[in-house]
């Protein structure tokens, strides 16, 4: 099958493209390069099945017309990162809504079936955990940029169900809860790249806040693996899925981990938002999915465990430094 990836270039992209290249399928990645790079797919530039458009999807006639010339569109593309969500509101809130219009506009054209990203973030600071996929979501308020990510991700929800109810267009929506791996950066606030090159670096390894609030990672090959087979089972679309992990760390002993595998005399520095972010900064304690739905659906697990996850992001991490 011919698929569009859009964010091909970047984390969760590149290895979404590796892993449809590695099933036989054809493959047209469209990113802009501006959180995502060429090296992550550099490996796959010389298989006659891969291209990379190094574009915008707001290049419309573009996008238009690699939606046209494929079977399956899965659309990554976003702004992403607690850094650049705080620092640059007005494009995350574009590139997210705008954006994810252009492609479900087009693709419903010709009833292409369409997977679209979401995240953890539209939860907001429910206390309901574990977060079910028809649990409310609670947000704080419009003065606090923090939250413009999440709400900009639930109008793209909305929009997605709204296509599939009004213009019969199979689309889907998963919702991404910190995904890990190889080939993730940590400029843009992911937490676990970061401690790994903190670490490697000779320390401290800095933890936002107190250190208590927990989160649940989840391998990036699991996560690829159960949005390929969400995108294949025709009975869900129309539907939202959380997909992750539900092993819980709070981030204070994932500080520790990472220390004590990759450089244990390394000191952890404890950072306030309010220096890490910007004043008033306002944070999730608790992030669990329920994973039941998506479980019961397919069949989903993950197979790599918290632990495993910090040694291949160690080893990648290593390795990109020449084993420094």
């Amino acid at each position: 099958m011919r698929y569009l990836v859009t964010g091909g270039a970047g984390f969760i992209g590149s290895h979404l493209s590796e892993t449809l290249l590695a099933e036989g399928h054809e493959v047209s990645a469209l990113d802009d390069l501006s959180t995502g790079s060429a090296d992550n797919v550099a490996h796959l530039k010389s298989n006659p099945r891969f291209r990379l458009w190094a574009d915008t999807i707001f290049n419309v006639p573009l996008t238009a017309k690699l939606i046209d010339s494929v079977d399956v569109v899965i659309h990554l593309a976003a702004s992403v990162g607690v850094f650049q969500i705080v620092e640059s509101p007005v494009r995350t809130i574009e590139t997210n809504i705008r954006g994810t219009e252009i492609v479900l506009s087009h693709a419903a054209r010709r009833k292409k079936p369409t997977v679209i990203a979401s995240t953890s973030e539209v939860y907001g600071k429910s206390t309901k955990v574990p977060f079910a996929e028809d649990d409310d979501c609670v947000l704080g308020p419009s003065s606090k940029s923090r939250w413009s990510y999440a709400a900009s991700k639930l109008v793209d929800e909305f929009l997605a169900l709204s296509y599939f109810k009004e213009r019969q267009l199979p689309t889907l929506v998963v919702r991404f809860f910190n995904t890990v791996g190889p080939r993730q950066s940590g400029r843009y606030g992911m937490v676990l790249p970061r401690l790994v090159r903190q670490a490697l670096e000779g320390g401290p390894l800095t933890v936002f806040g107190d250190g208590k609030q927990s989160r649940c990672f989840g391998y990036v090959g699991d996560v690829v693996e159960g949005v390929l087979r969400l995108s294949r089972e025709p009975s869900a679309s129309g539907q939202v899925f959380n997909i992750g992990s539900d092993q819980e760390i709070t981030i204070e002993d994932l500080a520790r981990q990472v220390r004590d595998r990759a450089n244990p005399g390394a000191d952890i520095q404890y950072v306030p938002y309010d220096e890490a972010y910007e004043t008033g900064f306002e944070d999730m304690r608790r992030r669990v999915p329920d994973l039941r739905k998506i479980r019961a659906l397919i069949g989903y697990r993950p197979t790599v465990n918290t632990g495993q996850m910090v040694d291949k992001v160690i080893e990648f991490e290593r390795g990109r430094r020449g084993g420094a």
